[in-house]
């Protein structure tokens, strides 16, 4: 039996474990990223374990979420950041110089190798066949101390791409298809190929618009072949020597397969508050719009952003209408200006952003109170824009472009045809804003520099056998980590700051929680299905684990946040009957006995003392993460080894 593009990375990356679907499997990590919301613990905790170097093949910093510098807090993020990379061997990518997945794509992405990043999105390295995966960062700083990384080994699925995509369609619009035909759970447990004769139309960086969006489906990560497509990518980028062919077997077998005609795709727009709420944009009309965001980490590349400026030339934003462009790299803006484009996208009206993540994780640009924002970007959660009550939708840089012109949403179709710039023969390359580490004689001597603002990383207790607890929160299904832990400019600069962050947990959708559970010092949660999509940040297990959450019970987990809540020493449990979750209230006052012989064989009992009924929760845990969680977490695991 043949293998995918996947089983190849994983077999020639395999440590230990065997390539049985469902079984733990440990992979060698060649490349891992950071970005400045999740680098500063992920560093604390590398820190934290002594080692003096990175044993990974690169490493590399970035800043490109907390820009904003409001007040000193970012800013010294960024000097401790900058200090640590200098000292223990990492890359140090300045702010200004673009998006983490933008500019690792451009300057340091190579096929077939394995990547990490503390970032859910990094996956996008897929697009140039990469098997990249988010993240906590605690995985991260571990896996830059020569330590394996662990996965349960995925089911393959395989989306076939037919024909070629018409004026006015993008790759945008064949993330969002597969989003409506599977939904964001869709893909939990699952790597997604794709493949058929439809992906050799597709440029790299349309690619990895695909491959970055996969994470929304709950995928674990998504990957391209390498081609002759990838070939060319790396050959205008400097880097035809990085270039590695790489396709599935012809008898590879997979557990879904999915076939998508390009020829009948039309413009697709995700509705408030989820990715996967997706209509076709004609059905949409007369919708007034007060923003437009054009950018991310999703579709910021040259080749949309000289689309939105051939849209855009010669037309006038309505006046209802704000629009911002965030190029992806400095690279990326650099070639817009030096091709004119730019100044097409200026005359227009639209405002020009730094090449950062800016407006998609709050940080400035929020909309106004009850505004309607289209977003090119990946998601559209309740209250992630910053303004809570806004109706985010998500759309393409077409659809984008488009309907700023009009104020309304627009079909981009309506339009006569567009002929955008050619993409340059080759990428100009300046890579003054990376800075290299000290040489390991003089980083001996180097010292880290901390703020004020720089608090230890929490560590949990050792598991005990029984846990007695209250139900500080119950919620509803399809909670995200921006509902658990938000973002936004008014609370990203304190992720190095569990104690002032843990004020904000779950605000979102119950302001008291913080200090309830506070109160309560011992507690659970109760969550529905999905629990913890979205953002791989692990703020949103270390602040509960702060808050005194013992375990959190639940319908069914996202990947990475349950692997998050393992390493940072709290017990992640799915219901075994799922009506169990309609007779547990809030406030409830429970047990769970025999503890270690439960997470061993794989179940334990809950007593709820309130209502005098016993349920069976189920835990699948295996060795080490029973290990890890009687240690009390990953990071006192890994000291003790």
């Amino acid at each position: 039996m043949g293998l995918t593009i996947a089983q190849k990375i994983i077999k020639n990356h395999l440590i230990s474990g065997n390539m049985v679907q469902g079984e733990e499997i440990a992979l060698r990590i060649d490349q891992t990223l950071t970005q400045d919301a999740t680098g500063t613990m992920a560093y604390l905790e590398f820190e934290a374990m002594g080692i003096e170097r990175v044993k990974t093949e690169l490493s590399v910093a970035y800043v490109d979420h907390n820009t904003l510098q409001c007040g000193f807090e970012n800013a010294d993020d960024h000097r401790y950041i900058q200090s640590v990379c200098a000292k223990h061997g990492l890359r140090f990518s300045k702010a200004g110089n673009g998006i983490c997945h933008q500019v690792h794509l451009e300057r340091f992405g190579k096929p077939a190798k394995t990547l990490i990043g503390s970032d859910s999105h990094t996956p996008t390295g897929g697009g140039l066949g990469m098997l990249a995966f988010g993240a906590g960062g605690l995985d991260v700083a571990v896996a830059m101390g020569g330590g394996a990384y662990y996965i349960t080994m995925p089911k393959m699925f395989k989306v076939n791409l037919k024909g070629k995509l018409k004026p006015f369609v993008s790759a945008k619009d064949i993330s969002l298809e597969l989003l409506r035909i599977l939904s964001v759970k869709g893909g939990v447990g699952a790597i997604i190929e794709w493949g058929g004769e439809g992906i050799k139309t597709l440029s790299v960086p349309e690619r990895a618009t695909i491959t970055n969006m996969g994470t929304e489906l709950g995928a674990t990560t998504s990957i391209f072949p390498s081609d002759e497509i990838t070939c060319e990518f790396l050959k205008k980028q400097g880097r035809e020597s990085d270039f590695v062919p790489l396709e599935s077997d012809s008898d590879a077998v997979y557990d879904k397969i999915i076939e998508i005609d390009l020829d009948k795709l039309e413009p697709l727009i995700a509705c408030p508050h989820s990715p996967d709420n997706v209509v076709k944009v004609s059905s949409l009309k007369n919708v007034k719009v007060d923003q437009v965001c054009i950018g991310s980490c999703t579709n910021s590349s040259l080749a949309d952003l000289l689309k939105v400026s051939a849209i855009l030339k010669g037309r006038t934003v309505a006046d209802s209408v704000s629009l911002s462009i965030s190029p992806g790299s400095k690279q990326v803006l650099s070639a817009l200006s030096a091709s004119g484009a730019l100044q097409d996208i200026l005359k227009s009206g639209a405002r020009l952003l730094e090449c950062a993540c800016g407006p998609c994780i709050g940080m400035g640009f929020s909309p106004n109170s009850a505004g309607v924002s289209l977003r090119t970007f990946n998601r559209n959660f309740l209250g992630r824009s910053g303004t809570k009550d806004a109706e985010v939708y998500l759309v393409s840089p077409e659809t984008a472009a488009a309907s700023a012109i009009f104020g309304k949403i627009t079909d981009p179709r309506t339009l006569d045809e567009i002929s955008p710039l050619p993409l340059p023969d080759k990428f100009e390359i300046d890579d003054s804003a990376i800075i290299m580490p000290l040489p390991e004689k003089e980083a001996k001597k180097h010292e880290i520099v901390r703020g004020p603002n720089i608090k230890p990383v929490p560590s949990g207790a050792a598991l005990e056998n029984k846990i007695s607890a209250t139900v500080a929160l119950k919620t509803g299904d399809n909670i995200t980590t921006d509902h658990i832990m938000p973002a936004g400019a008014k609370i990203l600069p304190y992720r190095s700051n569990i104690p002032y962050l843990s004020k904000f947990c779950f605000s979102v959708i119950d302001e008291g929680f913080p200090e309830r559970a506070k109160a309560l010092k011992s507690s659970v949660i109760l969550g529905g299905s999905n629990y913890g999509q979205g953002s791989s940040r692990e703020h949103a297990a270390l602040v509960p684990l702060y808050l005194g959450v013992k375990a959190v019970i639940a319908k069914s987990f996202a990947r990475i946040h349950a692997a998050n809540l393992v390493n940072a020493g709290i017990l992640p449990l799915t219901f075994a009957d799922e009506k169990a979750y309609g007779e547990i209230s809030q406030n409830d006052e429970i047990e769970l006995c025999d503890l270690f012989d439960g997470i061993k064989r794989g179940q334990v009992t809950l007593t709820d003392k309130t209502n005098g009924k016993t349920y069976e929760l189920i835990c699948n845990f295996t060795e080490r993460q029973q290990q890890i969680l009687k240690a009390g977490g990953l990071l006192m695991f890994t000291k003790n080894l």
